[in-house]
């Protein structure tokens, strides 16, 4: 697979810097949900997409935590997001059937989180804080802050993302394995979201103009 387009909806804030008091624009300032999202997509180039006619979907989404299956649900946003799926391969000339029915492509969807701690050695790291509580708020005027020791400060982040993975199933019996063909990843704010799950998936197919089948 190598990688395709990568789409960032970037804004609009602006900031001032400088002695010379110029002004730029700050695009990671004040983005709505939909500026934050980033539409990654990767394909093998190799493959020859109209060579495929049908399809077939899970009928729920994976969710992988911290890289281990946890569960499949069937949401209603997750419903959005496998209708927005539909609706786009039709519109490319896919045929939609049963995974019985012998697909020449199957489509997996998966909510990934992952979750990470750690800890930061950061000496002036509560100094830095308590600079907002004046220490005459305590009575004590023309006192300073200090701690006698290293502080650390304990983090945690937990993100998320939207996985739609395309795999190979028309050759999957001559070579044993079954190979991907397509993938489409969705990270950024509130992406888990049935209201936008449509516009969300088209965004990917939007980069991806070469899954089409004309016959």
């Amino acid at each position: 697979m190598k990688p395709n387009k990568i789409y960032m909806a970037l804004t609009a804030g602006v900031v001032c810097i400088g002695l010379l008091g110029s002004c730029t624009k700050d695009p990671l300032k004040n983005m709505t949900n939909e500026e934050s999202r980033i539409y990654i997509t990767n394909y093998d180039s190799t493959v020859n997409f109209e060579a495929f006619k049908t399809y077939s979907i899970s009928d729920s989404v994976a969710v992988v935590s911290n890289g281990s299956l946890r569960e499949k649900t069937l949401t209603e946003t997750d419903a959005a997001f496998l209708q927005a799926i539909k609706d786009n391969m039709q519109q490319r000339g896919y045929e939609l059937v049963g995974k019985d029915d012998h697909p020449d492509l199957g489509i997996n969807i998966s909510s990934v989180f992952n979750g990470q701690t750690g800890v930061i050695s950061y000496p002036s790291y509560w100094g830095y804080y308590n600079r907002y509580w004046d220490p005459y708020y305590w009575g004590y005027g023309g006192y300073d802050y200090y701690f006698p020791y290293t502080s650390y400060a304990i983090y945690q982040i937990r993100e998320g993302a939207l996985s739609i993975d395309m795999v190979d199933l028309k050759d999957a019996n001559s070579n044993k394995k079954i190979e991907g063909v397509w993938n489409g990843l969705i990270r950024g704010e509130a992406i888990f979201n049935a209201s936008t799950a449509a516009s969300q998936v088209k965004a990917l197919f939007d980069q991806s103009p070469y899954i089409k089948n004309n016959q």
